[in-house]
C-alpha cells in the first residue's frame, strides 16, 4: 500500500488566486481526511488482536468513565439536579460510538470535560438570574448553534490553522486545565487515591521489579486503586461514623429529573434562541481548541504512527454529536485533555534497552525506554463505549452507587495534576531555581539568557492567570477568547521581543508528526524564521523536546 504522504497532496501553500482561499474550496479538507483514512479501515480492525488492545480497553474505560462521573456530579451540584450519572453515560458512549466508528483519528478519545461542565453550569447562573425553567431548552439551542459552526468550520477547511499552535499556548492550555481540575478536588480518600495511580504509573515508568510487572501496573493502575479504595470505604468500624456520601445514581436508562430524554426546545421565545447563538460560537470556538489540541497530543511525534488524522472530517462529527447531545440535553462532549495520550501510550509497545555511555573514563550504564510501535486501531474505543452503556443497566448502576464521592475528589486531583506535573511551564519553572551544577551542560535552555526564559514564561503565566481569573466569574463562558487569542499573541508579538533562537529553544509547533501535518495542510513556517530570511530546518537537538499534557506518567 502506498504511503498517505504519496498520495496525499493536501494543501494551500503556494497556490494563487481564488484556489488559495479556504473559504472557497468548501468541503476539500474533509475529502481528503475521508480518502487518506479509508484505505486503512479494514487494518483498524485486524490490527486489534493483540494483548495490548485488551489492556487499552480496562485502561480507557477507566481513565474516560472516572472523571466523566466526576464532572457530572460538580454539574449536578452546581445546576441544582438537572444533570446525574445517566446522563454522562450516554454522553460518553455516544462520542465513543460515533469517534470509533466513523472517526478519521479512532486514537483520540472523546468524553465529557471538566470545561464543557465550567460552561453548563455559568449558563445555568446567568439563566436562572430571569427564569431558571429556561434553562434547559436554552442550552438545546446552544448546542444547536454550537454544531452549525462546527459544520461550517469543518466545510470551510478552518482545522488547517491549528498547524499554528505552538508549545506557547498548548502548555498554558494545558496548566489552566489542570489547575481547574485541581481546584475541585477534596478530602483524604481523594488524596490517598491520588497517591496510589501515581505510585503505581511512577513504578510502570521505573526499572523497578521486571518489564512484565511493570507493564501491568501501569496498564492496570485505574482499575486497582478504585478498587482497592471503594472496598476502603465499606470496611466495617470505626472509618463508618465518618458519614461518607456515595454516588447518587437513576433508574437505568433514565434521565435524572422527571422528563423524556427530548427537551421540548421549540417552545423556548424566539429571542432566547438568538441570544443562545453568540454563546453556542463561545462553545465551538472551545471545542476548536480543545478537541484539535487533544487530537495532537494523541497523534504526537512521541508515538511511532504510520496511519495518517483527519481533522476537518472529525471536527464535522463533533457537530454530529454536539447536536444529538444537545436534544437529548447530554453534556456535550469533546476530545479529553488532558487524558488525550493516554489512550495511544497505552497501546504503544515499549522496549527497554541499555544505553551505554563514557565519562570520567568510566563506562556506564542507564535504561533507556523506547516506543517501537503503536498498535492503531479503533476496537479499544469502539469496546469502551460497549461497556460505558453497559454501565447505564441497573446492576452496575448499583455497582456505582457503592463509590464514595471522594473517590471523584481525588479522579481530579490525578488529571490535574498529571497535566501540571508534565507541564513545559512548571519544569522550566524548576530549571530557573535548580541548582547551577545539576544542570546538564549540554542544555539547550544555557545557551539563552536567563531573562528570556523568565519573560516567556511571564507571557505563558498571563494567559494561564487570566483564564483561572475570568473562570471564577458569571463571565466564565468567555475564556475560550482568552485561549483562542495566545495563537496570535505567539505568532505577532513574541518574535518582536525574542530571536530567532531563543523561540527555537522555547518553543515548538505543538503539531509536529506527519500524519498530523498531512490533515492541516503541512508544516508552517514560524514568522521568526521568515523574518530572518532563514529555512525551516532546525538542527536536531538543539529545540527541546516539546512536552505533551497526560494523565500521571503515560511512560513505561
Amino acid at each position: 500500500m502506498a504511503t498517505f504522504e504519496e498520495k496525499d497532496q493536501y494543501g494551500y501553500d503556494g497556490l494563487t488566486g481564488w484556489k488559495s482561499y479556504r473559504v472557497l474550496r468548501p468541503g476539500r479538507g474533509m475529502y481528503h481526511d475521508i480518502r487518506r483514512r479509508l484505505p486503512y479501515y479494514r487494518s483498524d480492525l485486524t490490527d486489534a488482536l493483540t494483548y495490548r488492545t485488551a489492556a487499552s480497553i480496562v485502561r480507557m474505560y477507566f481513565v474516560n468513565l472516572l472523571p466523566a462521573l466526576a464532572f457530572i456530579l460538580d454539574m449536578n451540584r452546581r445546576t441544582d439536579g438537572q444533570f446525574g450519572v445517566n446522563e454522562a453515560l450516554f454522553s460518553s458512549a455516544l462520542a465513543a460510538m460515533v469517534f470509533s466508528i466513523l472517526g478519521a483519528q479512532p486514537l483520540t478519545i472523546v468524553g465529557i470535560t471538566g470545561l464543557i461542565s465550567l460552561f453548563n453550569y455559568t449558563i445555568y447562573d446567568i439563566i436562572k438570574i430571569h427564569d431558571a425553567a429556561l434553562y434547559q431548552p436554552f442550552l438545546v439551542w446552544v448546542g444547536i448553534w454550537a454544531a452549525i459552526f462546527h459544520w461550517l468550520f469543518a466545510i470551510c477547511n478552518t482545522c488547517d490553522y491549528m498547524r499554528y499552535v505552538t508549545d506557547f499556548s498548548s502548555q498554558s492550555f494545558g496548566m489552566y486545565v489542570g489547575i481547574i481540575y485541581i481546584s475541585f478536588m477534596a478530602c483524604v480518600i481523594a488524596i490517598l487515591y491520588f497517591g496510589t495511580i501515581y505510585a503505581l504509573e511512577t513504578i510502570g515508568n521505573s526499572i523497578l521489579f521486571s518489564t512484565w510487572s511493570r507493564g501491568i501496573l501501569a496498564d492496570y493502575a485505574y482499575p486497582i486503586g478504585t478498587i482497592f479504595w471503594v472496598g476502603f470505604a465499606h470496611i466495617p468500624g470505626p472509618l463508618k461514623i465518618t458519614n461518607i456520601s456515595y454516588l447518587p445514581i437513576s433508574p437505568a436508562f433514565r434521565p435524572t429529573v422527571e422528563r423524556g430524554w427530548v427537551v421540548d426546545f421549540w417552545t423556548l421565545p424566539v429571542k432566547w434562541v438568538f441570544v443562545a447563538l453568540p454563546i453556542g460560537f463561545l462553545v465551538m470556538l472551545l471545542f476548536y481548541y480543545d478537541h484539535n489540541v487533544s487530537s495532537i497530543t494523541a497523534q504526537a511525534k512521541q508515538f511511532p504512527l504510520k496511519k495518517p488524522g483527519g481533522f476537518h472530517w472529525d471536527f464535522f462529527l463533533l457537530g454530529v454529536t454536539t447536536f444529538i447531545s444537545s436534544i437529548f440535553f447530554i453534556p456535550f462532549p469533546n476530545g479529553l485533555v488532558p487524558q488525550a495520550p493516554v489512550h495511544t501510550d497505552s497501546l504503544t509497545v515499549y522496549e527497554t534497552r541499555l544505553k551505554r555511555y563514557s565519562s570520567d573514563d568510566k563506562e556506564h550504564v542507564e535504561p533507556d525506554v523506547v516506543a517501537t510501535s503503536v498498535i492503531e486501531q479503533r476496537v479499544s474505543h469502539f469496546v469502551t463505549g460497549l461497556a460505558i452503556i453497559g454501565t447505564m443497566t441497573g446492576p452496575l448502576l448499583t455497582v456505582l452507587h457503592v463509590m464514595p464521592r471522594s473517590i471523584f475528589a481525588g479522579v481530579f486531583l490525578v488529571v490535574g495534576w498529571g497535566s501540571i506535573e508534565s507541564n513545559g511551564i512548571l519544569q522550566r519553572l524548576v530549571w530557573l531555581v535548580r541548582e547551577p551544577r545539576f544542570i546538564q551542560p549540554t542544555d539547550p535552555l544555557l545557551t539563552i539568557p536567563r531573562s528570556k526564559i523568565g519573560l516567556y514564561l511571564f507571557w505563558q503565566a498571563l494567559g494561564v492567570l487570566s483564564s483561572v481569573a475570568i473562570s471564577q466569574t458569571i463571565a466564565a463562558i468567555g475564556f475560550p477568547v482568552l485561549i483562542i487569542a495566545l495563537i496570535p499573541l505567539r505568532w505577532l508579538l513574541l518574535p518582536k521581543m525574542f530571536s530567532v533562537k531563543d523561540l527555537t529553544v522555547l518553543d515548538a509547533l505543538t503539531a509536529d508528526n506527519a500524519v498530523v501535518l498531512a490533515s492541516l495542510g503541512g508544516k508552517p513556517e514560524m514568522p521568526e524564521q521568515k523574518r530572518e530570511g532563514l529555512d525551516d530546518k532546525i538542527e536536531e537537538g538543539q529545540a527541546t523536546e516539546a512536552i505533551r499534557q497526560r494523565v500521571a506518567s503515560i511512560h513505561r
